[in-house]
């Protein structure tokens, strides 16, 4: 007997159970970029999750992606934390970008211990978003990234090289930041949208 036939009547006669796909509600976490919130499933970042941005280099304009939810975050009076980033942070701009500094820590941490150093800030509870900047990280490492955001309820945030596409992830959302815009490599929920235009200043 055909088992496509097989498993048919076995739908029809209800002995086997077909789920069908249900539409995630919109979230509360809008990106601040009009066409992304537009093309991701939730209508923004995915929450109390993993979110991995890739870079053709560090300097790409990749803050550009996330200064508008760090901000509002901000101005709500919660929590962000940038690990160990590969530049210096320069408060007058993060400031002109709508940040409340006094809402924003900068945790230094050596290159070994910034995948460590980011996961208790997602795990704390005390953040409402921590990002940090990967060199290598495994799928052991970003897992544990993934649990920790969703235990400590924060938006995460990683930059690794576009190199790592060749390698699965466990982030609810997987970005790349081309020449002219984004490209949606995996989201939570729905299939990756086609590419989005995004000019970076």
């Amino acid at each position: 007997m055909n088992a496509v036939v097989a498993l048919d009547g076995l739908i029809r006669e209800r002995r086997v159970w077909r789920g069908r796909p249900a539409a995630l509600p919109p979230g509360a976490q809008p990106t601040g970029i009009a066409a992304l919130d537009a093309a991701l499933p939730t209508r923004g970042w995915p929450e109390a999750a993993l979110t991995e941005i890739l870079l053709p280099a560090d300097g790409v304009g990749e803050l550009q992606v996330v200064l508008p939810t760090l901000a509002r975050l901000t101005r709500q009076g919660r929590r962000v934390v940038v690990v160990a980033p590969p530049y210096v942070v320069y408060a007058p701009a993060w400031q002109a970008a709508g940040l409340d500094l006094a809402q924003l820590s900068v945790v230094d941490a050596a290159r070994g211990d910034i995948a460590w150093a980011l996961e208790q800030c997602l795990r704390s509870g005390s953040c409402a978003a921590a990002l940090g900047w990967l060199a290598q990280a495994d799928d052991r490492t970003l897992r544990r990234l993934q649990v920790a955001a969703g235990s400590g309820q924060a938006l995460g945030f990683v930059f690794r090289d576009r190199a790592a596409l060749a390698n699965p992830s466990p982030a609810a959302l997987r970005l790349e930041i081309e020449r002219h815009g984004l490209r949606v490599h995996k989201c939570r929920g729905g299939n990756p949208p086609a590419p989005i235009a995004y000019a970076r200043s």
